[in-house]
């Protein structure tokens, strides 16, 4: 078995996620900081004025980046909700749950950051969009996975749930991506194109990468700190997590 196989199973057991979680988070929580100051410096102070939009345009550095991490996240749960019903792993459950809430904030801020630029350039805080409207959807699909997630009581069944739940609405994704060339819509088009270059100045689209990592960064941080909340939770009546509980009272 090779490194990457016996990292993989080590992370699989809730007890050694536990601990390699626990020394992750302080990096991961570090790095973010560092790329988020660097990102809002560059896109604030750095990147010129854009000539049709003038200053209000720097909002993106908010927005673009949430609601990458609106659609990326939930990827995430949608693979995690796959693994799970396939291979039945337990933290495969744990990183979509905890994920939910994380990912229902990004695809909140995305939409109210993209309400804000949207007043003074649409002249109206809201349109039914197409982009916009699979956004929200997108919002309503996190928060369907935690409300389904909380209303049933055994965690297996509540998990499987989730998972089938995740797996359904992750055709919505490619859906928001597209959105902007398949309907006749306000929003604009996609700048930054991972195969076909980027129409941006550069001193614009380095923040914006910048800003796009710093996010990544914190959802694996806070990832991690919701992760271990829950473990600690499935797993309080085990030795290990009784050890810990001792530990933290003595």
């Amino acid at each position: 078995m090779n490194i990457f196989m016996r990292f993989y199973h080590r992370l699989a057991s809730p007890r050694h996620f536990y601990q390699i979680a626990g020394q992750w988070i302080p990096w991961l929580g570090a790095i973010s900081l560092i790329l988020l100051a660097w990102g809002l410096y560059e896109g604030l102070l750095v990147a010129p004025t854009d000539y049709q939009q003038g200053e209000s345009y720097r909002i993106i550095f908010i927005h673009v980046p949430a609601a990458w991490m609106s659609m990326f996240i939930y990827l995430i749960m949608a693979i995690a909700g796959a693994i799970n019903l396939v291979w039945r792993m337990k933290m495969a459950e744990v990183v979509l749950v905890s994920s939910a809430p994380i990912g229902a904030v990004f695809a909140f801020l995305a939409l109210v950051t993209g309400s804000l630029w949207g007043k003074p350039m649409w002249g109206t805080w809201w349109v039914w969009d197409a982009r916009l409207t699979s956004e929200l959807f997108l919002l309503f699909l996190y928060l369907g996975i935690i409300a389904l997630h909380g209303a049933i009581e055994d965690k297996r069944t509540a998990g499987r749930a989730v998972s089938i739940l995740a797996l359904v609405g992750v055709i919505n994704l490619p859906i928001i991506h597209f959105s902007v060339e398949w309907w006749n819509t306000l929003h604009q088009g996609s700048t930054v194109s991972v195969m076909g270059g980027s129409k941006m100045d550069s001193r614009m689209l380095r923040p914006l990468l910048i800003m796009s990592f710093a996010f990544k960064f914190y959802y694996g941080m806070i990832l991690f700190m919701r992760a271990r909340n829950e473990v600690l939770d499935r797993e309080r009546n085990t030795s290990w997590v009784r050890q810990i509980a001792e530990g933290k009272a003595s």
